[in-house]
């Protein structure tokens, strides 16, 4: 990157992967997994962490396989401040300072304020917010000091730009990074790393399965029903990637991985009214699939008190 004047660069976006230092955390499954791939076949050198570790070894041995440079591949929840000091500390001395930095790892638990636990709204802002804040802490500051510009990735959601349904503790933390990702893009811009904030859709993850609604009974009809619908309209994480690393070349801020996101906030920017229109009618489509287990949730509490 080119210099301009004596003290600030320009970010250019990274349009050459090869030999790049590239860290993502949550690489392995979904879209972590999707951009760890993608990078591994453009021939970064990838530093790769998950809180699966069998997971992790099974898309590191992949990418090997197929002739990727993995240098780095460990086992670490992001929520835990020490693991990710000791993680950057190791990386940055035998690799030197990142190029692009990927938070991609993240957790999802949705559910109506009666049906959310305080420990879900606490872990979902512990693992999607300061998370990231962690990795941004720890592996942010060597690529200022290297001088050699870079950009840093934070994957939010739709729910950290529109009101979707049951998602309030969800949106907190998706919010928050949504925030610290909008000041952190004109604080490193003087140093020349540029930020991309990532906005996904639907994505047909591992997740898809595995997501926990509180108080709705997964089993259900209707729960089924809807789950079925999201996959339908979900895109897959390789296309998710393929936006992800157009954003990153182009240093591009706002990345969407579906055309229903970018439409939805741009009404919300343009047109507040429609915007709220089709907030009310997805909130009334949600709360109609909400189960008789939920109801009977409430009426066993009330008889507790």
């Amino acid at each position: 990157m080119r210099l301009l004047g004596r003290r600030s660069l320009r970010p250019r976006g990274i349009r050459d992967l090869s030999g790049r230092q590239v860290l993502v955390t949550g690489a392995g499954s979904g879209i972590g997994r999707a951009v760890a791939e993608s990078a591994g076949r453009r021939g970064a050198i990838l530093h790769l962490t998950d809180i699966n570790a069998t997971a992790l070894a099974r898309v590191a041995d992949a990418i090997r396989a197929g002739g990727g440079v993995v240098g780095t591949a460990e086992a670490v929840d992001v929520a835990d401040l020490d693991a990710v000091r000791r993680l950057a500390r190791d990386v940055t001395q035998r690799y030197g300072s990142m190029d692009v930095v990927l938070n991609v790892a993240g957790t999802a638990v949705w559910g109506t304020v009666r049906g959310m636990e305080h420990d879900d709204w606490r872990r979902l802002v512990e693992i999607n917010l300061m998370g990231p804040i962690h990795v941004i802490e720890e592996f942010v500051p060597p690529m200022v000091e290297a001088r050699r510009g870079g950009q840093l990735v934070n994957v939010s959601s739709a729910a950290g730009i529109i009101g979707m349904p049951w998602h309030a503790a969800y949106s907190a933390s998706k919010f928050g990074l949504r925030g610290v990702s909008e000041v952190l893009r004109f604080d490193l811009r003087r140093h020349g790393i540029g930020v991309t904030l990532v906005c996904p859709g639907a994505v047909d993850t591992g997740l898809v399965e595995t997501i926990r609604i509180a108080g709705v009974d997964a089993q259900s009809r209707a729960f089924q029903r809807a789950r079925a619908g999201f996959r339908r309209s979900a895109v897959s994480p390789e296309r998710a990637a393929d936006a992800i690393w157009r954003g990153v070349r182009h240093n591009r801020y706002w990345v969407y991985t579906s055309a229903d996101i970018r439409l939805v906030h741009l009404l919300q920017r343009v047109c507040p009214p429609a915007y709220d229109l089709v907030m009310r009618a997805l909130n009334a489509g949600a709360n109609r699939a909400l189960p008789a287990v939920e109801k009977a949730r409430r009426s066993d509490l009330r008889e507790r008190r």
